[in-house]
């Protein structure tokens, strides 16, 4: 199917869902009417640029036909030269335009996240920089108005991270983070380094889309419900009581812990949250390498033993080694600015979906 065809038959369910979004029936369905509106949303970024398209392809055609016949004035000849110039430019740009916004959608982009942040290879400096990673993955999604929230965390006496975990909740949220799982290379030179050499150390990212309750079915008689108190630098309830949670899975042997709110029941919800996350990544990450090019045709596999990114503090440097993207602006980035980062990615990952389609037909 050539793109003109293509663009005609979203048009024709654009137009018709339009239409069942002013039925009453509809709009007394709560449930079928959120669905039409999401997906009317979905679509008016393609429409619209579909209707400028037209425009720009009938104010060429128009330039076109009078340049063909001859006979212009010399001042409406150049206006209408102009313009044939102008709307080739503009049909061009939006065909590409347009060729991505026909790409299969990610069905996760729109979801939540959980984020899993562990300390590699690096001991106490790995820690370190495991929180650093959960500084400018909070401050950005601070940036963006997204809300964060605690999961777990194992901190240690000098202030790292060997382990946390936490939710983002916001529109777009895996589309903008799913590049992010990895491994994490840090190089810089620790504190308690006396001769000022440089130390490597690593952290692994995982960015997983946050599952529905009736996406991912847990039998209850499959867990293992522990309760233990919680531990290590924290709030005043800390080793009091026995609110912390440990979830194990027993058919995959997954363990989820989550000690962040004083409620056992709060704990066990959260840690069934990230189980049904982990199971849902699983279950994408099984049906993912069954399907060779939908793997070529991403940025990097999102393979947690993927070294994808370097952050060097010597240099001030920041390079994605996926995309060969550069940056010295380490600090604003660890602030969380990480925007240009994220947009060349979904840039690269555009234009081999875009490769990859235009190979097949």
């Amino acid at each position: 199917m050539d793109m003109i065809t293509q663009l005609a038959a979203v048009r024709s369910r654009y137009e018709e869902i339009n239409n069942q979004l002013q039925d009453p029936g509809v709009i007394s369905n709560n449930g079928l009417y959120r669905t039409l509106m999401k997906d009317y949303k979905d679509l008016t970024p393609l429409i619209e640029a579909y209707d400028e398209y037209a425009s720009a392809r009938a104010a060429f055609d128009e330039a076109r036909e009078m340049l063909e016949e001859g006979g212009l004035e010399p001042d409406f000849k150049a206006l209408a030269q102009a313009q044939y110039e102008e709307s080739k430019e503009k049909i061009e740009k939006l065909e590409e335009t347009l060729r991505i916004l026909l790409l299969p959608k990610d069905e996760n982009d729109n979801r939540s996240v959980i984020v899993e942040i562990r300390g590699g290879a690096g001991g106490e400096e790995a820690a370190l920089f495991a929180h650093s990673l959960f500084r400018m993955y909070t401050m950005y999604a601070q940036a963006r108005g997204w809300k964060c929230e605690m999961i777990n965390a194992n901190e240690t006496e000098l202030g790292g991270m060997k382990e946390v975990s936490f939710s983002i909740d916001g529109e777009g949220a895996y589309s903008r983070l799913k590049f992010e799982s990895g491994v994490h290379r840090v190089q810089r030179v620790p504190e308690t380094e006396t001769q000022g050499r440089v130390h490597t150390s690593t952290v692994t990212v995982a960015v997983m889309p946050e599952a529905e309750d009736v996406e991912v079915e847990i039998n209850p008689a499959e867990l293992k419900i522990d309760t233990f108190r919680s531990s290590g630098a924290g709030g005043q309830h800390i080793n009091k009581t026995s609110s912390a949670i440990r979830v194990t899975h027993l058919p995959t042997g997954m363990v989820v812990e989550c000690q962040d709110e004083r409620s056992q029941y709060k704990n066990k919800d959260k840690a069934l949250k990230v189980l049904r996350s982990r199971l849902l990544a699983q279950k994408q990450a099984e049906h993912d390498s069954k399907i060779a090019a939908e793997r070529r045709s991403q940025v990097g596999t999102g393979d947690r033993s993927e070294r994808i990114r370097t952050y060097n503090y010597p240099q001030g440097r920041m390079t994605d080694h996926r995309i060969g993207l550069t940056l010295y602006k380490l600090d604003s980035i660890l602030d969380g600015a990480i925007d240009e980062v994220v947009d060349a990615l979904v840039t690269a990952d555009q234009a081999e979906k875009l490769k990859a389609s235009m190979e097949e037909s």
